[in-house]
């Protein structure tokens, strides 16, 4: 599910130097079903819709992948070592979307269902305007993963995803990564 916005990403995406070269980079590894997204993305837009001149420090850029034949941490590991020979000053954070139910009970306190791909995975993140990924194909053309779409993006709304994020995380969340005072004119939909 995509809207009128997906021209405006992939422009504004294209805009900034350090996000391709993140792209390009996450291209180079080629890991299965890949995309760049969450806060890198949400910043990258949130920055500009504010007017930033500056970029929002990053805590990290999530690289997502979907590879069933390796369910271990192993395979975290490597495609982050991968990711780091590219470009060693980011800090890369790469997770095995087909993995996410092995480990999910104990970080959260409950199972969850298998991931069919990379995209599924993107749709249950924690706040709705980060279910976004990108990926840079080889003809240098964005693909853009939005399941959720693009709305709450480009309209700064913070919204919690209900599919996996309790109200009480969402709130947690909110409040740890210092959304209002990062960007105040996000709204911010509680519940």
């Amino acid at each position: 599910m995509v809207s009128m916005h997906e021209d405006a990403l992939k422009q504004l995406l294209r805009s900034s130097e350090s996000l391709m070269a993140i792209l390009r980079a996450a291209r180079a590894v080629a890991l299965p079903d890949w995309f760049v997204g969450a806060g890198v993305i949400r910043n990258t837009v949130w920055d500009s819709l504010h007017r930033y001149t500056e970029p929002t420090p990053l805590a990290d850029v999530d690289v997502v992948f979907f590879d069933p034949q390796d369910l271990t941490s192993a395979r975290d590991a490597a495609a982050e070592t991968l990711l780091n020979a590219q470009l060693p000053a980011i800090p890369w954070q790469a997770k095995n979307q087909a993995a996410v139910y092995l480990w999910y009970p104990d970080v959260f306190g409950y199972a969850v269902e298998p991931l069919m791909s990379s995209q599924d995975a993107i749709g249950t993140w924690p706040e709705t305007a980060t279910c976004v990924g990108v990926r840079l194909l080889a003809d240098d053309t964005l693909a853009v993963a939005a399941p959720l779409g693009l709305d709450d993006l480009f309209d700064m709304v913070l919204r919690r995803n209900p599919r996996r994020v309790t109200v009480e995380l969402f709130r947690q969340r909110l409040q740890s990564k210092r959304i209002l005072e990062k960007w105040p004119r996000v709204q911010v939909i509680d519940g």
